[in-house]
């Protein structure tokens, strides 16, 4: 009778339920699972973006050449080259992570390093797991006495299981971000170890030769860009000390103003930067954009209500905290370095981000005032609508609101009839905001001419699977109040 009680209690209505809602979290929409395709240099336009992806690419592929001559039982070459373009993949990666100035001008911006550090590291275990299956005897010139090598190449298999799993968790994002970036810090010992099962197994070349000098140099620069930012970047030299001046909460979004302590950051118009909150809780960084101008005293951040760590932030934040801000980074030019016929800036949510600042500052006087079209549910809650309409009142920008609560959504034809121009060749958009609304007006416009379209949508983890962290954040929480209240 007790059991059958029991039974009757797990398979009640109410449990049900809770499952059937667990799974759905769990699936989440045909969105969660679409993967984020490399940002590729755009045609025909050929700048200085080119340059990292090609140079990437050359320095993988080059490989091929150290091996080719390789002789041992199977593909002996393939299996050797595969080998080392999994470390290359590995190592480029790991140089991505560190956002180093030089890096992000080759490759068009932080966005992008991160996709493209994503994707290589991705690719790195589908040519590790090849290598594991195509490698056989090989006969060469050793890297290391037989043991040393027999024991290296033990904790490389070892290490490819680490990366697998490892990899996995950077794929799905059911795990939460402050336990993913744990777990992502331990990529350098599958890293590590498999640099020196290569460098101590047998090969066609010795490791004192031109080939040796230069993989083992490659794989010395992998292990310091994670020393510098693992240990000099999030340890040492972490940013620059801030304090929250001013906090203001509308709706679900959060603006937050933060005064220097000591000297002030230096960054430009649409960029942005990573805050870390010296408050329990809000201590990994998070990238956001800067909404206020160079020439303010303050820093201007704001921030939705989008997971679990914005969640908190809006939530525990006081007047009077301490936030370590790293930066600033980014590419994202509002207002063009050559002449244009006309300056176009589309806006959804908190997009409007990277062109408060702008809208607030000298704009020079010689180019045509920018349209800005503004998309959010309502006006009447939109973030920093205040300072759009002071700024539109003295001029410095032409500020069209599109409200969904009016019916009023933004086409491509707003855009045509406001710039009197079928034509745009020579008009200079920037855009923010949903994918959804950018990929929409990028397609309408560029139908009609529009080549400098730039977008930049940053995005530290893009993975497969829906967002969780606020879902187990909450679980957690309750399971520990439970536990809490049984004492």
């Amino acid at each position: 009778t007790t059991m059958s009680l029991r039974n009757n209690r797990l398979v009640s209505p109410k449990n049900i339920e809770k499952v059937k809602a667990f799974i759905k979290t769990l699936l989440g929409t045909r969105t969660d699972w679409r993967l984020t395709k490399p940002v590729l240099p755009q045609l025909p336009i050929v700048n200085s973006t080119w340059v990292g992806p090609v140079m990437a690419i050359i320095t993988i592929v080059v490989g091929w050449f150290a091996f080719a001559n390789a002789i041992g039982d199977g593909n002996a070459p393939f299996a050797l080259f595969i080998g080392s373009v999994s470390i290359m993949m590995m190592t480029w990666s790991n140089l991505l992570s560190t956002r180093i100035l030089p890096l992000e001008q080759i490759f068009g911006g932080v966005d992008r390093m991160y996709v493209w550090h994503r994707w290589l590291g991705a690719l790195s275990v589908g040519a590790m797991w090849l290598h594991l299956e195509m490698v056989d005897d090989v006969k060469g010139i050793r890297g290391a006495s037989r043991d040393i090598a027999d024991a290296a190449e033990d904790l490389a298999e070892t290490g490819s299981t680490l990366l697998y799993i490892l990899v996995a968790i950077s794929l799905l994002r059911w795990i939460p971000t402050r336990w993913w970036r744990l777990t992502h810090k331990l990529l350098i010992l599958p890293y590590a170890f498999s640099c020196w099962h290569f460098y101590t197994s047998t090969k066609p070349y010795a490791n004192a030769s031109l080939w040796g000098s230069w993989f083992t140099g490659f794989m010395f620069l992998g292990l310091a860009a994670w020393l510098y930012r693992v240990v000099w970047r999030d340890m040492i030299r972490i940013g620059k000390l801030h304090r929250v001046s001013h906090i203001e909460i509308i709706g679900n979004v959060v603006t937050i103003e933060l005064e220097p302590v000591g000297k002030p950051l230096k960054y430009q118009l649409g960029q942005f930067a990573f805050l870390k909150v010296k408050v329990s809780g809000l201590r990994e960084p998070h990238p956001f954009t800067i909404a206020s101008s160079p020439d303010e005293q303050c820093l201007r951040f704001v921030i939705r209500d989008l997971g679990d760590w914005t969640h908190r932030l809006i939530t525990s934040l006081a007047i009077n905290d301490r936030v370590v801000v790293e930066g600033a980074y980014g590419h994202l030019a509002p207002i063009p370095n050559h002449p244009v016929d006309h300056v176009v800036w589309v806006a959804g949510g908190v997009g409007i981000t990277p062109f408060i600042g702008t809208a607030i500052s000298r704009l020079p006087e010689d180019g045509p005032t920018p349209h800005l079209f503004y998309c959010v549910p309502s006006r009447h809650n939109a973030p920093a609508i205040e300072l759009l309409q002071t700024a539109a009142h003295e001029g410095r920008i032409h500020l069209h609101i599109h409200a969904s609560d009016e019916k009023n959504r933004l086409h491509v034809d707003h855009i045509l009839s406001t710039t009197n121009d079928r034509q745009l060749q020579n008009a200079h958009i920037v855009m923010c905001g949903p994918d959804s609304l950018v990929k929409s007006m990028k397609s309408g416009l560029r139908e009609h001419g529009a080549r400098q379209m730039h977008v930049e949508g940053f995005d530290i983890r893009t993975g497969v699977g829906p967002d969780l962290s606020r879902y187990l954040d909450d679980v957690v929480r309750s399971q520990l109040r439970r536990l809490t209240s049984k004492r």
